[in-house]
């Protein structure tokens, strides 16, 4: 195990140990405690108290952050011809169709988001094994299987992202950059856990949320307290 740093040392002492603190306390302090040299991800881990084995428990969707990602995210649409130039407007990187298919049948993956058109996937079902490992297979629940194509792609543009519970119960997403004031990243983590509110499935029972810890990237996580945002 690598030694800490001396800057590590003094960012782990400004978390007060056992504390849970409040988003908007949470949101300061994970700026204080990153010690990267690079514009470090700001993430949220929700624990839920749901089980995801179970098709009405499982807790999936879309949420557009107040503030972007601070990314540059990387879109591909899958398109026709007719809605190429739409695609291209709205902000997509890469636009086309069979091209692209067979270009990802060859390994290439290097985006961070595909957009398609419902009359297309029987196409991209075959792509389905070396994108879906990498969560890039469009889905209709998450906005990336549409007609309204140029929309879609201004919205992934703009800082709409999709999660889903994991295995273990927990929803794990980036909802900023060190970079952004407190403020942003309170706007967004609030956001994100609003909506996370409002896909609770009916049939949980229980706490809905049982944990959550704001943290950048290589920093030790912010426990944030549950009943702080429960009524967000």
């Amino acid at each position: 195990m690598s030694k800490l740093t001396k800057n590590q040392k003094l960012a782990l002492g400004k978390i007060e140990a056992g504390k849970f603190y409040s988003l908007k306390e949470a949101a300061g302090l994970v700026k204080e405690i990153t010690t990267t040299k690079f514009d470090a991800s700001v993430d949220v881990d929700v624990r839920l108290g749901v089980d995801p084995r179970k098709a009405n428990q499982m807790v999936r969707g879309v949420v557009s952050l107040p503030h972007g990602t601070g990314k540059q995210v990387r879109v591909l649409a899958l398109c026709t011809p007719d809605k190429e130039a739409e695609a291209t407007e709205a902000g997509a990187d890469y636009v086309g169709l069979d091209e692209y298919i067979e270009k990802i049948k060859g390994g290439w993956t290097d985006v961070d988001v595909i957009i398609t058109q419902p009359s297309v996937m029987g196409k991209i079902g075959v792509l389905g094994r070396v994108l879906g490992p990498r969560g890039l297979m469009p889905n209709p629940k998450s906005g990336t299987v549409t007609n309204e194509i140029g929309n879609a792609v201004k919205e992934v543009k703009q800082g709409k992202i999709d999660f889903k519970v994991d295995k273990s119960g927990i929803v794990h997403t980036s909802i900023g950059k060190v970079s952004f004031n407190a403020d942003q990243i309170r706007d967004n983590a609030k956001e994100f856990i609003s909506m996370l509110l409002k896909l609770k499935p009916t049939s949980a029972k229980g706490a809905y949320i049982k944990s959550i810890y704001l943290s950048s990237t290589m920093s030790a996580g912010i426990k944030i307290d549950p009943k702080s945002v429960e009524e967000i």
